[in-house]
This record gives structure tokens, C-alpha cells and sequence, in this order.
């Protein structure tokens, strides 16, 4: 990755984007279209189809005739694995295309854009389409005069509703498993993120991905998201996003088919630092980058530090100076750190959490508004040094870069500070003491949980939340849970 080449991909115009659906490309069915506004300086970029109900129906009939033909479902697994892994390479080949085009829509840095994006969609689809042959089904130990046996089928269509923090590998998480294990997808991005899942869906058609097999629908959540949670013919609803979102699914399940829906709704994830952490200053590091990284923009964010009170102060200087050194800017600068924030209203939304915090005579380091000039949306590293668990950017998540430091004195209360929110994605803890980090693990309701780290999991294991994060998991082979239905046969011998 040259910085040429990337200054070369940033002056090209972007093309105009339409649904794709049934393989084909298609403009909204009134003629309507969405503005796509670049974060990198407020300007209009280009425009994608501005979906209606007749689109997402058009997309769920497409989707649920390709599956009920079996032209998909139907092929042995290692058929499906060679669609698969074709459209992997294409999507590697064009990695840098994808991140500079994902870039100058959601305004993630270019360094993190590249790996967590493009690259990373590849490996998903790798990893599952190389997955799916090895699940076998089972033979039930039962009564020899009987034979049990345990099938695995594909549940049909799914529709997915991914967020614009990281499209594509969001997507990925959820498209790579529901297509390998043979089910067909309509998929709806965010309305400020769609032109990469749009192209690399292209990208599918390229690699042989049959006709109806894989859609997008771009437009509004009201009305693409909505129709699709209705709808009667989709049979799984895959979505990350906010709470309020997830629970209108729910309801719009209930309302149609009973279809099962699977969420991840965020987190407010409490990172923890015991006075015997192996290496502090590693932690103000790790720290930082758990939640500054993307201009904060990251579902599993360290947005609440938990320090022991002892190293509060200690702590917070190093936390402070790690903040002063991440290089906020253009995101298609390769030396940049942190990038844009996603739209406008994005940006006001973590400014006024900072502006209440400052208000209530809590210790701000940091939070301006920077490179106003330029017409995009960029803020600097946010520290609240003094939080207090009342304080409503304690309990609500931001979704930017802003994290609170509070103190604690003891284990206990450590454990209560953290699970003392209706969140529970992810959560980290620091010390030395190998008793007490598994003791932590164990005590604190999340997801997932770090130990003396902050980020970074792979696809080997699952992500998922509990309580208000959400329910099912992405990632490893856990995540082909959601999309395989178990059918017995019971065989008289």
C-alpha cells in the first residue's frame, strides 16, 4: 500500500450504485436515490437507489426462489466452496479499491480500513467456505432395532441488516456462514455505508455466484429493514445495530412468520486495570487504541476504564499521553491514526456527551472539534478522568471517541462498576494475579472478556453479547448455528 497509489484511488470519480437483485443491477422501483455525504469533507460523493418496499419484496422472492430451486442449497458442499473461494481472491485482488472506496464513505483510516475490510471479508470467506465440507451429521446412539440419524440443512432465506462502522467485515461475519452452509441472503447495509458491500456483491456475480442467491438492497430502515423484518418468506434476521432497532425487529418477527432473529446491539465494555497490571504503561497503550481506534466507532470499544484507585492518577497521565499522540486526519493519509467520524450527526451526538461531562464539573481532557475547515467531521480523543457511575456517559453508549476513567478500590467492586449496565458485549482485565483474572472471567457478564490485552480476537472464536448486547453469535464455527437447521430421521430396521 503506497500513498500514491492511495492519492490515485482518492481523486477517482465514484460510479452511481443500484440494488443488486437476481443478479442483475437495478435502480430503485420509483426512480429515487440516496446522496452518499463523504465524513472526509461533508461533500457529496455519489449516489446509490433509495430502496422501496416493491425492492426488498423484489430481492425476498428472488432470494427464495433461488433457494426453494436448490440452485444453490442443492450443490455439494465443495461446489460452494469454489464460488466462494473465487470470490475471496477477487475481493483481495481489489483490496485497496475497496478500502479507499469504503474510506471515503465512513471515514475509517486507511491502515485499519485495509486489514479490518476488504482483507478481512476474504479470510471470512475463506474460512467458512473451507469449513462447510468438514460438518458432519450425526448417528444417534439409540436402540439398535432403530437407526437415529441427525441431518444438517440450510434454514432457507436470511436477510441481514449490517451497521457503517466496518461494513464488510460485519458482513462478512454474517453473509460467509449463511451462503457456505447453502442459504440465500438478502442483504440491506446502512444508509451511510453502502457502496463496498455493493460492489463486492458484484464481485460475488464475477466469482459464479448464481442468480438469487446473494442481494442488496440499499435505502432507508423504516422501509427496507422494516419490510424485510415483516416479511413472511424470510425465515432468519441477522442484525447489528442499536438497541431500539433490534427491538422493533423483534416485534415485527412476532408480528409475521415468528422468524428467528439473531442481535448484536453494542456494548458499553468495561476495561479494568488492577494496581498489579504486568505492564501499565502497555495498558494506557492498549487501552487507547481499545477505544480511540476508529474514531471510537467500534462495537466492542473499552469505552469505561475501571482503574484500581491506588494507580487512578498514574493511569490517567499515561492514558492522557497516549490520547496526545494519535494523529487525528484525513483518513486516506496512511499516517493517520484515527480518522473521520461517520456523518454530522454522529459527531454532535459525542460532542454533547463531552459538553454534559465538562457541565457537571467532571475532569475533560480533550474532545474538540478538529479540521473544521475542511467541512468533514473529526474530533479529538475524548477522556472523562473523573467519571461517576451515574453520569449518563458512564451508562449510555457513545459510539465515539470519548471513554471514562473511574476509580475503585476493591475486587468487588471492581466486578460491580463493570457488570453495572444493561450492556454485557465485551470486557477486559488486567493483573498479574492468574486467580483473579479467571475469577473476573467468570464474575463479569459479557461476551467475551480480555485478559491483559484489548481487541484483536480472530475468527476462531465466537463473538456475541448477553443481557441488552444482543443473543447469537458471529464468527467461528459457532456462527453456522444461526443458518443450519438439525432434522431427524428415524429409521425402523
Amino acid at each position: 500500500m503506497s500513498q500514491s497509489d492511495i492519492e490515485t484511488l482518492r481523486t477517482q470519480p465514484v460510479a452511481v450504485f443500484d440494488h443488486l437483485i437476481d443478479g442483475q443491477s437495478v435502480p430503485a422501483s420509483d426512480g429515487q436515490r440516496m446522496t452518499v455525504i463523504s465524513p472526509l469533507d461533508g461533500r457529496p460523493l455519489t449516489s446509490c437507489a433509495r430502496g422501496t418496499i416493491a425492492d426488498a419484496d423484489a430481492a425476498i422472492t428472488a432470494a427464495r426462489r433461488a433457494f426453494d430451486d436448490g440452485r444453490w442449497s442443492g450443490l455439494a458442499p465443495a461446489a460452494r466452496k469454489k464460488v466462494l473461494l473465487k470470490w475471496a481472491d477477487l475481493i483481495e485482488a481489489q483490496a485497496l479499491d475497496l478500502a479507499v472506496l469504503g474510506v471515503r464513505e465512513n471515514g475509517t483510516e486507511i491502515g485499519m480500513a485495509l486489514k479490518a475490510e476488504p482483507l478481512s471479508a476474504a479470510a471470512t470467506l475463506r474460512y467458512y467456505a473451507e469449513a462447510i465440507d468438514k460438518l458432519p451429521g450425526e448417528i444417534a446412539p439409540t436402540d439398535p432395532a432403530f437407526l437415529g440419524l441427525v441431518h444438517r440443512e440450510p434454514v432457507g432465506v436470511v436477510a441481514a441488516i449490517v451497521p457503517w462502522n466496518f461494513p464488510l467485515m460485519i458482513g462478512a461475519w454474517k453473509f460467509a456462514p449463511a451462503l457456505a452452509a447453502g442459504c440465500t441472503m438478502v442483504l440491506k447495509p446502512a444508509e451511510t455505508a453502502s457502496l463496498t458491500l455493493l460492489r463486492v456483491a458484484q464481485l460475488a456475480v464475477e466469482a459464479g455466484m448464481p442468480p438469487g442467491v446473494f442481494n442488496v438492497v440499499t435505502g432507508a430502515g423504516s422501509v427496507v429493514g422494516a419490510r424485510l423484518a415483516e416479511s413472511m418468506d424470510v425465515d432468519v434476521l441477522v442484525f447489528t445495530g442499536s438497541g431500539a432497532t433490534g427491538r422493533r425487529l423483534l416485534e415485527a418477527a412476532a408480528r409475521s412468520n415468528l422468524k428467528r432473529v439473531y442481535l448484536e446491539l453494542g456494548g458499553k465494555s468495561p476495561n479494568i486495570i488492577f494496581a498489579d497490571a504486568p505492564d501499565l504503561d502497555e495498558a494506557a497503550k492498549v487501552s487507547a487504541q481499545g477505544i480511540f481506534r476508529n474514531s471510537g466507532q467500534v462495537c466492542i470499544a473499552g469505552s469505561r476504564i475501571l482503574v484500581e484507585r491506588s494507580i487512578h492518577a498514574a493511569f490517567v497521565e499515561k492514558l492522557a499521553a497516549q490520547a496526545a499522540e494519535i494523529r487525528v486526519g484525513d483518513p486516506l493519509d496512511s499516517q493517520t491514526q484515527a480518522g473521520a467520524v461517520n456523518s454530522e450527526r454522529q459527531l454532535r451526538q459525542n460532542l454533547e456527551f463531552v459538553a454534559e461531562a465538562r457541565a457537571a464539573g467532571r475532569t475533560v481532557i480533550g474532545g474538540a472539534r478538529l479540521r473544521e475547515e475542511t467541512g468533514g467531521y473529526y474530533m479529538a480523543p475524548a477522556i472523562i478522568a473523573d467519571a461517576q457511575p451515574d453520569d449518563r456517559v458512564f451508562r449510555d453508549e457513545v459510539f465515539g471517541p470519548v471513554v471514562t476513567v473511574t476509580a475503585f478500590d476493591t475486587e468487588a467492586e471492581a466486578v460491580a462498576l463493570a457488570n453495572d449496565t444493561t450492556f454485557g458485549l465485551a470486557a477486559a482485565v488486567w493483573t498479574s494475579n492468574l486467580s483473579r483474572a479467571h475469577r473476573m472471567v467468570r464474575k463479569i457478564r459479557a461476551g467475551l472478556v480480555h485478559v491483559n490485552t484489548y481487541g484483536g480476537s480472530d475468527l476462531t472464536v465466537p463473538l456475541g453479547g448477553v443481557k441488552q448486547s444482543g443473543n447469537g453469535h458471529d464468527k467461528s464455527l459457532h456462527a453456522f448455528d444461526k443458518y443450519l437447521d438439525l432434522k431427524t430421521a428415524w429409521v425402523k430396521l
